[in-house]
């Protein structure tokens, strides 16, 4: 378990803290993440990595001089915010094109989209390669499916050296795609992990048990199986990963050169890895490859989770030129990096700037604000009191994280509308600002979703006007599009939308039917949670839990269902302080 914290709900602000002050020479802490503290003689083009927190090395230990040039941080085993990602990419480009690059997880694939569209529209040339190295998440007719684990590392590696190599954008993204193409990786695991402050892990596996195929998240694996020897382990791995259909196009096993990397995830430690590799190497030898630079130690953990994962890049001569190419970072250093050529950069400002000035507001929408803000502060208490059967039902077939994360988007946003509303702000100005505060620190695909939900609302409800039912089934309704635009979730694949579309149809025909806004959000309510419900009989299309098929079956999805209670609480509010002559259109 973890043990080691001050405040859970912020580990991971005060882990970047410890990061930057250890690893100065390598990084400067920015909005989002870090980037780094030096720069090169000639402008390159920026490496952009991240994701959640947990994964150390992974992904700050990774930024410095033939690597990395920033990495977005998100919160624990959650996404980094579009914001985040953002703030991140102008930190570290440098006039020649970003490459943005991370495992393709759903919040991860939101918030960087997302990123990469605010700074293109700025003009900077961006674009996106995502790692997809888990051969047992997808099959390998559907390698764009696929998650991206320990397999993150040769990606980056190579689209950093050909970035310190002096390559085009065009160049470094296409190296990343063929590393991407070439990397295999599979992982097990013993036991599940423990989060700050949490009572139980995420997941847990029988005693004498293995879980094969996790997560780097918590996802249980996909099989179960007894656990091997280590030579057993190693035999398991290689089978698995030299099977025909995973040695990648233009590849053949003889005479190939691999780079293996044998990855601890927390608590397997190195001598057991070692043991493990002894028996990597002959059975790869005896298959007629060739090892180039093997790694054993910790490259993607996942806090303090027993197991381990096994990693193949096939290389090509390019490949190998720029895997061997010098890099210095906290966590990962080959060859010699000439310092000469290196330009110390001033360290930043950690903190954002802040939004002090408030657009004027009528005292209509003031008065609105205020009622929204009570509302997200309810949202907020039924979440406390929902999210450890949240994150049970998550836990089933996704990470188990989703309570957690649903917490830190509640207090949040709670916390920032409450002191907007004290402060005067106006309805479309609280709600917007509480979105961003919502997707800022919960990050993951949900604080993508509710982000999205709040800010698109914001944007119907005005600052100089007094928001109506129509307004506010406009915005719900507006909400429920942009999110399946957004996500791409539709109905029937057991997502958030399953709820959030018949919330919005219901509303929108009663408030069309001039029923009060309080009675048409009680009868929408009660389809939610109907709705909700009734995702436990769908299979999932979408979603981490899309590659665990059946376990999904029975269990109603947690997203639906945390809004299914967040919808009730807020009747209960509109109930309350709604007065007949302003609930009306």
């Amino acid at each position: 378990m973890t043990r080691l914290w001050n405040d859970p709900a912020s580990f991971a602000d005060d882990m970047v803290d410890g990061f930057v002050r250890a690893s100065g020479r390598w990084v400067r802490r920015v909005p989002g993440g870090v980037a780094r503290s030096t720069r090169s003689a000639n402008p390159e083009v920026a490496l952009v990595i991240g994701g959640g927190s947990g994964h150390y090395p992974a992904f700050g230990g990774l930024v410095g001089p033939g690597l990395a040039h920033g990495a977005a941080m998100g919160n624990l085993f959650a996404s980094p915010s579009a914001h985040q990602v953002e703030s991140v990419i102008r930190a570290a480009e440098q006039g020649r094109g970003v490459l943005l690059s991370f495992g393709n997880y759903a919040g991860d694939v939101l918030h960087f989209g997302a990123a990469q569209d605010a700074v293109r529209r700025d003009g900077i040339d961006c674009r996106t390669v995502r790692v997809t190295d888990d051969i047992f998440s997808a099959p390998a007719s559907e390698q764009e499916r696929r998650r991206g684990i320990a397999g993150d590392l040769t990606v980056f590696k190579v689209a950093g050296a050909a970035a310190a190599a002096g390559y085009d954008l065009d160049g470094v993204e296409r190296v990343a795609l063929l590393a991407n193409a070439r990397t295999r990786s599979l992982g097990v695991a013993f036991t599940g992990c423990t989060l700050p402050g949490a009572e139980a892990p995420l997941f847990t596996v029988p005693e004498g048990k293995m879980a094969v195929g996790l997560g780097i998240h918590g996802e249980p694996g996909i099989e179960i199986t007894d656990v091997p020897s280590a030579d057993g382990l190693a035999e398991l791995f290689v089978r698995h990963l030299l099977d025909d259909a995973e040695v990648p196009n233009g590849a053949s096993l003889r005479g190939a050169r691999v780079v293996p990397i044998l990855n601890g995830l927390g608590s397997v430690k190195n001598e057991e890895l070692y043991v493990v590799f002894a028996r990597v190497a002959a059975l790869l030898e005896d298959a007629g490859a060739t090892i180039v630079d093997p790694q054993v130690g910790e490259f993607c953990t996942s806090f303090d989770m027993a197991g381990a994962s096994l990693t193949l890049l096939w290389l090509d001569d390019e490949l190998e030129r720029l895997w061997l190419a010098p890099a210095d970072t906290p966590a990962f250093r080959t060859g010699s990096v000439d310092a000469g050529d290196l330009e110390a950069i001033a360290a930043e400002d950690s903190a954002e700037e802040a939004e002090d000035s408030l657009p004027p507001a009528t005292e209509e929408s003031r008065r609105a604000a205020a009622r929204i803000a009570r509302a997200l502060a309810a949202a907020r208490d039924v979440i406390d009191a929902e999210a450890e059967e949240l994150g049970r039902i998550d836990a089933i077939a996704g990470d188990g994280d989703h309570g957690i994360g649903m917490q830190r988007g509640t207090l949040a946003a709670a916390t920032t509308a409450a002191d907007l509303a004290r402060r005067g702000a106006g309805a479309g100005t609280l709600l917007t600002r509480s979105g961003h505060a919502w997707s800022d620190r919960a990050g993951g695909t949900s604080g993508a979703i509710w982000g999205l939900i709040l800010t698109t609302l914001g944007g119907h409800l005005a600052d100089d006007a007094e928001p109506t039912a129509s307004s506010v089934a406009a915005g719900v309704s507006a909400a429920a599009r942009a999110v399946m635009d957004f996500g791409k979730a539709a109905l029937g694949d057991k997502t958030l939308v399953d709820a959030l579309v018949p919330f919005a149809a219901t509303l929108q025909e009663r408030v069309d039917d001039v029923v009060p806004l309080a009675e048409a959000w009680r009868a929408a309510a009660a389809a939610a949670e109907s709705a909700a419900q009734a995702t436990a009989h769908l299979m999932p299309g979408m979603g981490r839990a899309r590659s665990h098929g059946t376990k999904a079956l029975g269990v109603p999805d947690p997203g639906a269902v945390s809004l299914a209670h967040i919808a009730k609480r807020i009747e209960a509010v509109l109930a309350e302080e709604l007065a007949p002559e302003t609930a009306t259109a």
